[in-house]
């Protein structure tokens, strides 16, 4: 091979080598926030085009004084039976469909909803739990939009003028005070997710779903309205729910804190749904730690009931079994609930403060278990 031909390979190499190395210092940091995606989303007018729109008041959502919440046309407000514990922040709960879209009545599960459809969730507390007409802090408001087949998580962050949310990828944490029901001014952090961490509690089988919006959670009266009527029943009569028989004829979820509603067991169930199941099911992010905590799951081994932890260490406390019948204090359950070690507690993000009212709930289940029926 002629010099001259060597030369020119070796430039070539140098030259793909030069191209190479530019290519890797153009890759995307992973640590920078995901550039907004465009969206078709229908609001307002049916028609308006967004990149992921920076501020809350731009999807027209509410009319009048944004923080009032109030709802425009095409925006449903709901309520479920049981909550997810969030630092005792309370929600106001809302569903944008456009027009002419319905939501599918699903007995199981989450409703399927058509695209376009937008889940509205407002974290907030009250300044005085005991006067409603004190007012209220919204810290966050969390939206899951349903486009092209999948649902898609975006956060925004409210000023301290309760003007306008603004749109955050990653998370925050504030300081936040409110006097309870009792009286008592209460205070502590409040940790808004990022967004990998509302992706983490979101999924089911590697895709994002909707968590709160099913028949046995939405099976109550429409508190929204003077009337009394189901608000299943009221999303059929508006004709934005098709495939529902009737509300009466469909499982209902206990309220946790009711005993009207539910025997202790059945309580606790609610409780572990809506505060566990997400990650802790078959479908979850933790379903290979074998703990399913469905409200239907009936195995009780699934349930925990003398189930040994798939990895053993710090989360278990030298415990032998997530819960032992009639032992709360040698349950990995309850070392974990009552923990506020990050490296321990369970849900692992979404709290940074023991739930002291659900922690004694589930105390008295585990006590109320039998070990001779296991």
């Amino acid at each position: 091979m002629s010099k001259k031909r060597k030369g020119l390979e070796k430039i070539s190499l140098i030259v793909i080598a030069l191209i190479a190395l530019t290519s890797c210092g153009q890759k995307e940091d992973k640590r920078t926030a995901p550039v907004a995606r465009k969206a078709n989303i229908a609001l307002k007018t049916n028609t308006i085009e967004t990149n992921a729109l920076k501020q809350l008041s731009d999807y027209g959502f509410f009319k009048g004084q944004l923080a009032q919440l109030n709802p425009n046309e095409n925006v449903y407000p709901y309520a479920i039976n049981t909550p997810l514990f969030s630092d005792y922040a309370q929600k106001a709960r809302f569903i944008y469909l456009p027009k002419g879209k319905q939501m599918d009545f699903k007995p199981n599960g989450p409703m399927d909803f058509e695209d376009g459809a937008i889940l509205i969730k407002n974290f907030y507390y009250p300044n005085d739990e005991r006067n409603p007409d004190a007012g209220r802090r919204i810290i966050e408001t969390r939206l899951l939009i349903k486009e092209k087949g999948a649902w898609n998580p975006l956060n925004y962050l409210w000023n301290e003028d309760q003007t306008d949310a603004e749109l955050d990828y990653v998370g925050k944490t504030m300081a936040v005070d409110w006097v309870n029901s009792e009286g008592k001014t209460k205070k502590l952090d409040y940790v808004v997710p990022n967004l990998n961490q509302c992706k983490n509690c979101h999924n089911a089988n590697n895709k994002i779903v909707p968590i709160g919006p099913t028949a046995a959670q939405l099976n109550q009266r429409y508190r929204s309205l003077q009337e009394d009527i189901n608000q299943l029943d009221y999303f059929k009569k508006l004709g934005i729910l098709k495939g529902l028989s009737t509300a009466e004829a469909q499982d209902k979820m206990p309220i946790w804190n009711d005993v009207l509603t539910g025997s202790v067991e059945e309580r606790a169930k609610a409780y572990l749904d809506a505060n566990c199941a997400h990650c802790h099911s078959a479908q979850g992010s933790a379903k290979n730690a074998g703990l399913y905590l469905n409200y239907h799951e009936n195995d009780q081994r699934r349930r925990g009931v003398f189930k040994p932890p798939i990895a053993a260490g710090k989360g278990s406390g030298d415990h032998q079994y997530d819960i032992v019948p009639g032992k709360p204090e040698e349950s990995i359950f309850m070392y974990r609930m009552i923990s506020n070690d990050p490296a321990i507690r369970m849900p692992e993000i979404g709290r940074s403060v023991v739930h002291q009212e659900g922690v004694d709930l589930l105390q008295q289940y585990i006590k109320g278990l039998v070990e001779e029926s296991f």
